[in-house]
């Protein structure tokens, strides 16, 4: 996604899930990971592709003082646009009115009948936000602003499977996410999401995601699903999708 006149805050840091087969207790470790995997009884290390933060209060009542933290050494710039990406042109007039004909114009050429999705896989979609904030000295992030969460949060309810072809490697699934889950911005972390918020909203996207992509005859679907997850911060057992292909989707 990219943001005219204010660059978009990277990402950084994360928190450690240890799931047991009747209940999940978060656990400090060093460095802190998050990982979702079901019926094991121990966390398992394994490398990241993405940082994603991960508030440790599961109210999202953590406070960061923007003023007096010092940016993490984590905390870099998000890399470049993919060549060749749909960028989607949003504006705060577009906002204001809830209007998603900039999205509806773009993925028409896309999913309409024979509904094949692979352009868009193979091109990724971003957005350039061109929103001029009436007060220039607000601090608060894009991502913050309750009209352009709406805007998102309509967006996603009309494509729910857009964040399948976003442009993971630009950063923009972690800032799709940001307009829709509870998170805290921290010049030290970065971006600090609600990890239960995030935990729901990523099941979520693998239960629809599953089913989408298997009706699309997409081949390997579990293996995309899992590359988005782990931007997102999670590994997922193949148990999960033995259990989905036995009681498929009515």
């Amino acid at each position: 996604m990219k943001i005219r006149k204010n660059p978009p805050t990277a990402l950084a840091a994360s928190v450690s899930c240890l799931y047991t087969r009747t209940q999940c207790q978060l656990q400090l470790c060093n460095p802190l990971r998050l990982y979702l995997v079901f019926n094991i009884n121990k966390c398992q290390g394994r490398q990241r592709v993405a940082r994603i933060s991960s508030s440790l209060n599961p109210q999202g009542a953590m406070d960061f003082s923007m003023e007096e933290e010092e940016v993490g050494p984590d905390v870099t710039a998000a890399p470049p646009p993919t060549p060749g990406r749909i960028d989607i042109l949003v504006t705060k007039d577009v906002i204001t009115r809830l209007d998603l004909t900039p999205a509806h114009e773009v993925f028409r050429k896309y999913v309409e009948p024979p509904d094949d999705p692979q352009e868009l896989f193979k091109r990724t979609v971003g957005f350039v936000l061109d929103y001029e904030r009436d007060d220039p000295l607000d601090p608060r992030e894009l991502s913050e602003y309750p009209d352009i969460r709406l805007w998102f949060v309509r967006l996603d309810a009309a494509y729910p499977w857009l964040p399948i072809v976003l442009d993971w490697r630009a950063g923009e699934l972690s800032r799709y996410v940001a307009m829709l889950v509870p998170h805290q911005m921290s010049r030290q972390l970065g971006l600090v999401f609600n990890p239960e918020a995030l935990e729901l909203f990523a099941m979520n996207k693998l239960f629809l995601l599953y089913t989408w992509l298997n009706a699309r005859k997409v081949p390997k679907p579990a293996v995309r699903i899992n590359d988005m997850m782990r931007i997102l911060g999670f590994g997922i057992s193949e148990q999960l999708y033995s259990l989905l292909e036995e009681l498929p989707h009515p």
